[in-house]
């Protein structure tokens, strides 16, 4: 399962490294957004959870994984700026499907609110409209440790909150990566949060107002973060929208443990293959009848 790789300009600024994993028998592509100080080595699990039943494609923000190299960082991006490269990237892989990750989701949603005429469905997964007691104190936490630099400070917080139910070989892979970046990469993400923080709490649900396709929210349960319950509130915003909880699950949903996996894969997939998904339940409901009548 080896990706085509490219970089691609995108309207003569930016430069996003891609990986494509193609799957012959496939019928939709689905594109995955990732989430702060995440790159494409995030998505790794992901992957194998949609492919072959999906063409995926996997990209590093200009600032970020294998893009940073090609790229000048010059200037700060904004989470509309990331939601028009998402829509650039839509159009050139076709692809008919958006799962976002956690801060991917903001993104995510800009991209969805200019109703991309190739999309049909959208997973938001651990991402929610407000900034509770918990976030908000991860945020002030990180912007400080960001602002300062303090590497050690960086990886610690994430492991500590939002990473807390990763095994601890993840944690230690967090660890080395958010506590290795560029510092570029810190600015960028001392900038987001600040943004943020200072912006109205609930700006994320006028995006949200004008996406016209249906939406799967997706959340953990022991997510104290990005609340399942929080999460619940684009449901008076987008039209078409449904919500999903993982058992026994935090933040980062399909790494931390095989029923997570499992769980997430079958939530994605149900939403976005509901005809196949259940014309599979009835062929195993038959072998269950089938060997009840033996």
């Amino acid at each position: 399962m080896r990706p085509e790789i490219a970089v691609l300009d995108i309207q003569g600024q930016y430069r996003v490294y891609t990986e494509f994993y193609r799957a012959d028998a496939a019928e939709k592509t689905i594109i995955l957004v990732n989430g702060s100080m995440a790159t494409t080595a995030s998505f790794a699990q992901t992957v194998k959870s949609l492919y072959p039943q999906f063409n995926v494609v996997l990209y590093d923000q200009p600032y970020a994984g294998r893009s940073k190299i090609h790229n000048r960082h010059e200037q700060m991006l904004t989470k509309e700026v990331e939601g028009q490269i998402l829509l650039e990237l839509i159009d050139h892989f076709a692809a008919e499907h958006v799962l976002s990750f956690s801060w991917g989701g903001a993104a995510a949603l800009i991209a969805l609110a200019h109703r991309p005429r190739r999309v049909e469905k959208a997973v938001i997964s651990s991402f929610s409209p407000v900034i509770n007691a918990p976030m908000r104190d991860y945020l002030e936490r990180g912007v400080d440790y960001l602002g300062n630099l303090d590497r050690h400070g960086v990886g610690h917080l994430v492991n500590s909150t939002i990473g807390k139910h990763l095994p601890s070989l993840f944690k230690r892979f967090n660890y080395k990566h958010v506590s290795s970046l560029a510092e570029h990469e810190y600015g960028q993400m001392h900038f987001h949060i600040s943004q943020v923080l200072h912006s109205d709490r609930l700006c994320y649900l006028k995006a949200a107002r004008q996406i016209d396709v249906p939406v799967l929210f997706l959340n953990g349960e022991w997510d104290e973060y990005t609340s399942a319950e929080d999460a619940q509130l684009f449901g008076q915003y987008v039209a078409n929208s449904s919500f999903s909880t993982l058992q026994a699950t935090g933040h980062f949903l399909d790494m931390e443990h095989k029923a997570a996996c499992r769980d997430s894969r079958e939530a994605v997939v149900s939403f976005l293959k509901p005809a196949r998904q259940a014309s599979r339940l009835r062929y195993h409901q038959g072998q269950t009848q089938h060997a009840f009548a033996i």
